[in-house]
């Protein structure tokens, strides 16, 4: 059998985008409690996406994320990672608060953040293991955030996913 890379490379990078998925999970959360959540986005969910970060962009007259819109249709594959809110009871007072039981309303957990921030440090780092091209995008997660994709998550980051000559995600317009 014969495989030609460009009729297989589609299935290829979501084989390879589920492996971040694995490493978005594995990575250290404070105090061992895992609130994270993983989805993957793929084909006319990319388009979803895009639309609605386009429409935000445009209420918001914000042309970065009518830019990012116009990117991400750029990906075979998107990573989105949320947090749950949960506060972690260190009292580390990286919140503002000296004691967690007394963070205001609305206001998230650092731990929950940073936990966030090692598990998209995981997943880039072994999509650069697999030679694949990535961005870290809020303004991505926030529109699928605002969609209700992840609705336990009080904020979400995404990771647009490409196999291909050349990063669509840089030199952009």
């Amino acid at each position: 059998m014969i495989y030609d890379e460009r009729e297989i490379r589609h299935q290829q990078v979501i084989e390879m985008a589920k492996q971040m998925m694995v490493a978005a999970r594995t990575a250290p959360k404070a105090r061992g409690t895992d609130i994270l959540e993983v989805v993957l986005v793929t084909d006319d969910d990319i388009a979803a996406l895009s639309n609605a970060l386009r429409q935000l962009g445009e209420q918001r007259n914000r042309a970065g994320m009518i830019r990012d819109a116009e990117n991400i249709l750029s990906a075979e594959a998107i990573l989105l990672i949320g947090s749950r809110e949960m506060a972690m009871g260190l009292n580390c007072a990286y919140c503002g608060s000296d004691n967690c039981d007394l963070r205001g309303e609305g206001v998230p957990c650092t731990m929950n953040t940073i936990d966030v921030g090692i598990a998209i440090g995981s997943a880039c780092a072994k999509a650069a293991d697999l030679m694949l091209d990535t961005r870290v995008m809020y303004s991505a997660g926030y529109a699928a955030y605002k969609l209700g994709w992840m609705t336990q998550c009080k904020y979400i980051i995404a990771i647009p996913v490409s196999a291909s000559s050349k990063n669509p995600f840089f030199d952009r317009k």
